[in-house]
């Protein structure tokens, strides 16, 4: 048995949108790069980074963007999510976020944590329906395996799913940038994402 709790950093091989005016490959980067440092920063929890569908050069981009000695490594595009937990090497429970929320608060990550004590799976729902974070206790469910959660899972397809009442745990709710009108979801009196921040201030 182990105790050990890791935080895996989830980003797409490729950027796949940008605000006008912006590079998607460096967006992808920014985004990618405050979420890594919003996760760095977490106290009693080991961080990773999984790219998905990612060839070599894919990975050698985002390692640029991580402190030495984390682990960076490619994970199927088909089960992103499930993946990215099982190659995090023995854990008690780990959580893999997506790489669009750059201004997320780490407390966020804590309470799925809290919530892994006795759910299979938690989740920090986005407001545009799909999923900012996914926390799974080890070893995984059969459900959970079955159901194969990304974070474009809607959640109501896990609650429809889950085998108990309480094996699927409900953080709060934060937002993903997933389009040019998410942009104002940040808010600029707040510290943090700066990577992201200096990219629309300087295109």
């Amino acid at each position: 048995m182990t105790d050990r709790r890791v935080v895996v950093l989830v980003v797409p091989a490729t950027g796949s949108w940008a605000p006008p005016g912006r590079d998607a490959e460096a967006w992808r980067l920014a985004l990618a790069e405050d979420t890594y440092e919003v996760l760095a920063a977490l106290d009693r929890v080991d961080v990773a980074v999984a790219v998905v569908g990612a060839d070599e050069s894919a990975l050698e981009s985002v390692s640029a963007l991580t402190w030495p000695g984390t682990p960076v490594y490619a994970v199927d595009a088909a089960r992103p999510v499930l993946d990215a937990v099982e190659l995090a090497g023995p854990a008690a429970a780990v959580v893999a976020v997506s790489y669009d929320v750059p201004d997320l608060p780490g407390l966020l990550i804590g309470k799925l944590f809290r919530s892994l004590s006795t759910a299979d799976i938690a989740v920090t729902p986005s407001e545009d329906g799909t999923l900012a974070a996914i926390g799974i206790r080890l070893p995984t469910a059969d459900w959970v395996s079955t159901a194969a959660p990304t974070f474009d899972t809607p959640l109501t397809e896990l609650e429809a799913v889950k085998p108990r009442r309480h094996a699927v745990g409900i953080g709060p709710g934060w937002h993903r940038l997933r389009s040019s009108a998410d942009i104002a979801r940040l808010d600029p009196g707040l510290e943090g994402w700066d990577a992201t921040r200096s990219l629309l201030r300087h295109a």
